[in-house]
């Protein structure tokens, strides 16, 4: 029995260039590329079998052949998914308008915001409507979020000029980013910790035992990411004029010091305004009040505690200090710079 002709195809200029683009789709829509593809190969290869093209396209012959008659009889709209069959919406716009303005717009009497439920006996819909009609828009209100503006009068200026010493920092010069971490706590459980089971987290006691505190005081170097730590009992400025000394031996003295640090009263105090003056090869830059994000060595200082102080225990305060300083030590054994995001590039530029 012979086969059936193949029915031939025809392109207007419109229909080429919608097939061409729907072709060229990289992700989305991928069926609706491959149907353009083999309508775009069935006009192309003019009386030529469907699978020959089949073969070319790396389909079946029956998906030549589908897709070929549905743009015969149908064109463009014959590459379109028909609308399947399901239930009828029961949420009409109106209603999905009304649950959103309600959520932005209103709060409860007896709350400070909406829950699925509180909103659903409100507006009359099921408490699972509200929860997809909030998924659907990014809408959380059992969340909050906190920030905080700087009222630094010299806001601007502050942060072009840390901002432009991070990205361009001067000749013949180490940059360091200084900071402390205060009050860091020597904690024991008042029991072991539990190690962690196939299906079980490892599990530490809410009680905790405080054997004193310790100060660390940090350097992070900009260039090469290695970190200049001094641990002390206390945090003021008597300390603060110690650990810039030993800054002052471990930079090599041809050498200018450019030094990131936030606005704390023992970083001002007159007996560390006669030390710089003593020291003029020491330049300190103020990152703005209220925006100590701005000096790298705080995730350095966020990657201690998440690594080593958040789940560590101490007995004593010398046990802390012996753990921190070896984990300074297993640092600086292979630091890794802190790269910027590219938005950083323009960012002392942005700010008018």
């Amino acid at each position: 029995m012979p086969l059936p002709t193949a029915v031939p195809i025809v392109l207007t200029d419109d229909e080429r260039e919608q097939l061409l683009a729907w072709s060229r789709r990289p992700s989305s829509a991928q069926a609706l590329a491959l149907r353009s593809r083999v309508v775009l190969a069935c006009a192309a290869a003019g009386g030529a079998a469907n699978g020959q093209i089949a073969e070319e396209l790396g389909v079946s012959r029956s998906t030549v052949t589908k897709w070929r008659n549905r743009f015969a009889g149908d064109r463009l709209d014959g590459l379109l998914d028909e609308p399947r069959p399901g239930r009828p919406r029961t949420i009409a716009d109106a209603d999905v308008e009304r649950v959103i303005t309600t959520t932005l717009e209103t709060t409860p009497k007896d709350a400070t915001h909406w829950s699925t439920r509180s909103l659903a006996a409100e507006v009359g819909l099921s408490q699972t409507a509200i929860s997809r009609i909030w998924r659907a828009f990014g809408l959380q209100p059992h969340r909050q979020d906190a920030w905080k503006l700087s009222k630094d009068p010299l806001f601007i200026d502050k942060v072009r000029d840390v901002v432009g010493l991070y990205l361009d920092p001067p000749e013949r010069a180490v940059v360091l980013c200084v900071d402390e971490k205060s009050q860091i706590q020597a904690l024991d459980r008042t029991a072991p910790v539990l190690p962690m089971l196939p299906g079980t987290p490892a599990r530490a006691t809410h009680d905790y035992v405080r054997a004193g505190t310790s100060s660390l005081y940090a350097a992070l170097d900009l260039a090469t990411g290695q970190v200049i730590g001094s641990l002390h009992a206390r945090h003021r400025a008597i300390e603060f004029k110690k650990f810039l000394q030993t800054l002052d031996r471990q930079v090599p003295a041809d050498l200018d010091v450019h030094v990131v640090l936030d606005n704390a009263s023992t970083h001002k105090t007159p007996t560390i305004k006669r030390w710089l003056t003593a020291h003029p090869r020491f330049v300190l830059h103020f990152v703005p009040t209220s925006a100590s994000w701005l000096n790298l060595v705080e995730r350095w200082f966020g990657e201690l505690t998440t690594k080593k102080l958040q789940r560590g225990t101490h007995r004593t305060v010398r046990a802390l200090n012996t753990d921190i300083r070896a984990w300074i030590e297993a640092w600086n054994n292979n630091p890794k710079p802190y790269e910027f995001p590219p938005v950083w590039r323009s960012f002392s530029n942005v700010i008018d």
